[in-house]
């Protein structure tokens, strides 16, 4: 089974695509951290963030979509963009009728690291740990916490 696992934002989106075999065996297919210009307007943005997402699904037909939850934030214009960029990303996988899995940062830390309040580079240790990540490139925070989000979906969902 394949899904697409999706961090949000609108600057920068980390983006990947996970399969699991029948064996359990798991396996990262596709990564990469979508950003957008802060040059154009907002709305242009998520429009592209709305496109890339479709392109992906088209691409590499997923079953389902794994989207971490929007947390309460200080900065609420800031909440509010991730808010209307989730919209956009969640409106894609309903229209290509994927099932959603939607997951808080503290069950994706439990679920990758065993810990609610880990920090970011426990997160990234581990994730390392259970999936092979791509040697020759770098990875942005936003995509491996893409394929974190992956990975709970795996841990938690019985059939995704």
């Amino acid at each position: 089974m394949k899904i697409l696992a999706i961090d949000p934002g609108y600057e920068r989106i980390g983006i990947a695509i996970l399969e699991k075999d029948s064996r359990g065996e798991q396996t990262l297919v596709y990564s990469e951290c979508f950003k957008t210009s802060a040059k154009i307007p907002f709305y242009e943005r998520v429009q592209k963030i709305g496109t890339k997402v479709a392109e992906i699904i088209k691409k590499h037909k997923p079953r389902a979509l794994a989207i971490e939850k929007l947390y309460f934030t200080t900065n609420q214009k800031t909440a509010m963009g991730v808010a209307e960029a989730r919209g956009v990303i969640i409106y894609e996988a309903i229209q290509s009728k994927l099932k959603i899995f939607e997951y808080t940062p503290m069950e994706i830390k439990v679920a990758v690291t065993g810990y609610g309040k880990a920090v970011k580079q426990d997160v990234l240790l581990m994730t390392k740990k259970l999936i092979a990540l791509p040697k020759n490139k770098p990875m942005f925070d936003d995509e491996v916490d893409a394929v974190a989000i992956g990975l709970t979906c795996f841990a938690i969902e019985k059939n995704p």
